[in-house]
């Protein structure tokens, strides 16, 4: 069928190759409190209530409205309960080591710098923390345990003719009858090009539904399709399936994760031994 001459605009939204792709932030143990900790959760240590006793840590609700403004600044939504709880144990890790730093008089020439007496704090933990061995063995364990992170997803190379009127099920269906027929659609609709859309991207824009659906399709064909926000216009140009990693190719990748994993997990393990000197209260709806 000969293509729609309809206006088009091209997103090419190719997701990095799986050997350089990072797990999301809430997967790894403590990388987050490096990265949240300065740049999406920079929730000033003012915000906890401070009492007599220095070993004492009292959480006001102040914290959880500066974190969720701030999530929302960044992502566009509030953050779920769980995101919110790793907000709060983000938070309460930095002010932990500020206090360390301080106890270790790391603030000095830095008694305005916040980040760095953390930064500070955390060279200190860090220089006792010691990498155990690793075999092929442990890698390939690891590896198996998170293909999902190494294997390269099925892509779809797809278009969407994003219909200027009626966009109920009635509308876009007589829409996708006239694509389909060859009826001009310029006046109608602009067209919507994206190239190598992973699967995990696709359900994420569009939802679940529309990604199985869109994964049947015959190329080449315009399609109805219901997605989270509504029904859409769309033709499959092509899907490339799924591809399996394979571990003697990606061995030095996947020992770098395992290294960086396993740090943040010996890094977080010693800063709550450090948390273990400290009494926390949480007030109000901080809990």
């Amino acid at each position: 069928m000969s293509q729609s001459p309809l206006s088009a605009s091209v997103n090419d939204t190719r997701a990095a190759p799986a050997s350089t792709a990072r797990p999301g932030w809430l997967r790894e143990p403590l990388l987050h409190f490096l990265v949240l900790g300065a740049i999406l959760f920079g929730v000033d240590h003012y915000l906890v209530t401070r009492v007599d006793d220095p070993r004492t840590i009292v959480v006001g609700a102040s914290v959880d409205a500066e974190a969720k403004q701030l999530f929302k600044a960044s992502r566009g939504r509030d953050p779920n309960a769980e995101e919110l709880a790793a907000l709060r144990r983000v938070w309460l890790d930095n002010e932990v080591l500020y206090r360390e730093g301080l106890i270790l008089q790391m603030d000095k020439g830095d008694s305005a710098i916040r980040e760095r007496v953390i930064f500070k704090a955390l060279s200190v933990v860090d220089a006792n923390t010691k990498l155990p061995p690793v075999t092929d063995d442990v890698l390939r364990q690891w590896f198996d345990a998170r293909r999902a992170k190494y294997d390269e997803p099925p892509r779809f190379d797809f278009q969407e003719a994003v219909l200027s009127g009626d966009a109920s099920e009635a509308g876009i269906r007589a829409f996708v009858d006239k694509l389909n027929a060859g009826t001009p659609g310029e006046a109608e609709a602009g067209l919507r090009v994206f190239k190598g859309r992973p699967r995990s991207n696709v359900e994420q824009s569009y939802g679940p539904e529309f990604a199985k659906a869109l994964e049947a399709a015959a190329p080449q064909a315009w399609l109805a399709l219901k997605s989270k926000d509504g029904w859409r216009a769309v033709r499959l140009a092509q899907m490339t399936p799924a591809k399996p990693a394979v571990f003697e190719v990606l061995r030095n990748v996947v020992q770098q994760d395992w290294t960086d994993a396993t740090m943040a997990e010996q890094r977080s393990a010693a800063v709550r031994g450090l948390m273990g000197k400290y009494k926390v209260i949480f007030e109000g709806d901080a809990k």
